[in-house]
């Protein structure tokens, strides 16, 4: 559908308009996502996370409902990208039980989060407590400012 000819003439309605040319099969298209950029990009959105600043640290609170601590990954790539992740699996159907409804969030889990210039990536925690994930990262120290330097001036 052409949005243009219908007055809807904006960059959001070329985006839709875009999406919406997407060829069925997006591996043999060059220029089309990946099916791995578009899991990721899902995931992404789908996974809210709160960034508070203290005066020593950041803190990243997640909702990872339902992992166990072995099921999140937390990781630092690239020396200043933040990656959580994590993969909740559908519980096995016990023998008897049917699924009637299922709203429960399945599937991977993931935020990527580029750290400020003052985050100490070495010195960086993450505790689960109640399905909610809490990473701390340490500030560094702010650089000491530069004295001045003083030259002496000899006479010539």
């Amino acid at each position: 559908m052409d949005f243009r000819i219908l007055g809807l003439d904006s960059p959001l309605f070329h985006t839709l308009q875009h999406m919406v040319d997407l060829p069925d099969d997006m591996e043999k298209n060059n220029n089309a996502p990946s099916r791995t950029y578009v899991r990721d990009a899902k995931a992404m959105a789908a996974t809210p996370a709160d960034i508070k600043e203290y005066p020593n640290s950041y803190a990243f609170v997640v909702d990872m409902p339902g992992l166990k601590s072995g099921d999140i990954k937390v990781q630092v790539e690239d020396d200043n990208v933040l990656l959580i992740s994590g993969e909740r699996k559908r519980e096995e159907e016990k023998e008897g039980a049917k699924y009637v409804r299922m709203e429960r969030r399945v599937g991977k889990f993931m935020r990527k989060f580029v750290l400020p210039e003052n985050a100490n990536t070495d010195a960086i925690s993450a505790v689960c407590q109640d399905g909610v994930l809490t990473v701390t990262v340490e500030k560094l120290p702010p650089p000491e400012p530069k004295k001045p330097k003083t030259i002496e001036v000899k006479i010539a």
